[in-house]
């Protein structure tokens, strides 16, 4: 688990993160998002004890990173793919970090295996295109067999055989009980991936729940009934706070009203619908609403 009480970081004059408080829970893939200049790298940092917070606190698995004696086997962390010496060959690289903790040669074949180094495990890094670098960083996070992985744009340079892989290991990872943090720009990867976002803006926390909760909460969600007497559910559906748009000759759209209610009205009319699904918006869509205001950098319009 990580734990964020009240954590801040200043720079000078800027705020950089603002007195912001979260919990990443053990046992799902927790989603972090922000635009760029969000905060996002500057608490990674911080939980890792690569920076020192200003004020407030961060624990993870119950006490700052930097008190854990074996911090390997706690935490493995991927910030930058690219983090390794050039001259040394991957195998070499995971097993010197390996020694650090006491950690035996079998270890590193086994993420050199799961992570698909087999071919290159002889290779120097410096040689490795930008998808080999991650996988060899993805294993360094994973050396150490740690209870808590933290990973920044863990898909960067992967083809989608790797992206689809990556995936499946997050999740995995969090089937077992570990607590997974996973930081990327990919919205389409982010939706299929985590369970659980916190989305950061200017430093400070704009939303922090379930995915689908999140993107509900953001856009809202409306239910479709397809029937062949519409004017007749307009009736039957009309009710204070409820709005009704008609799509097609025979599809309506709802707002203000869920799709148990709307086939609990319609059944004790003897109404016949030919289909009901409830829509909500997408995530890139709940993102970009809640960050609106809290980019850095905007491109201008053409």
């Amino acid at each position: 688990m990580i734990k964020a009480h009240q954590l801040t970081k200043r720079y000078g004059s800027k705020t950089a993160v603002d007195n912001i408080d979260f919990t990443v829970e053990a046992g799902r893939v927790t989603g972090f998002l922000g635009p760029n200049g969000a905060g996002k790298s500057t608490t990674m940092r911080m939980i890792l004890g690569l920076d020192r917070p200003t004020s407030g606190t961060v624990e993870v698995n119950g006490k700052p990173y930097t008190q854990h004696t074996a911090p390997l086997r706690e935490v493995g962390a991927l910030l930058d793919g690219r983090a390794t010496h050039p001259g040394r060959t991957a195998y070499k690289h995971l097993l010197t970090l390996a020694a650090t903790h006491g950690i035996g040669s079998s270890r590193v074949r086994e993420v050199i295996e799961l992570t698909g180094l087999e071919s290159v495990a002889g290779q120097r890094a410096g040689g490795f295109s930008l998808g080999m670098g991650q996988r060899l960083g993805i294993a360094s996070a994973l050396i150490g067999d740690p209870t808590t992985i933290i990973l920044d744009e863990p898909v960067n340079g992967l083809d989608p055989e790797g992206i689809r892989w990556i995936r499946t290991l997050m999740r995995d990872l969090a089937a077992e009980g570990r607590t997974v943090l996973l930081s990327s720009h990919l919205m389409s990867e982010m939706n299929q991936t985590a369970d659980h976002l916190i989305v950061i803006g200017r430093g400070r926390i704009l939303a922090d729940g379930p995915t689908d909760e999140v993107i509900a909460g953001v856009t809202g969600s409306t239910v479709r009934v397809r029937t062949n007497d519409v004017d007749r559910l307009k009736t039957v559906l009309t009710g204070p706070g409820v709005e009704l748009s008609l799509l097609s000759d025979q599809t309506l759209e709802i707002s203000g009203m869920a799709a148990d209610q709307i086939a609990s009205a319609v059944a004790a009319e003897d109404l016949v619908l030919t289909a009901l699904t409830t829509h909500t918006g997408t995530l890139e869509e709940a993102y970009l609403s809640l960050t609106a205001g809290d980019v850095e950098y905007r491109s201008g319009d053409r």
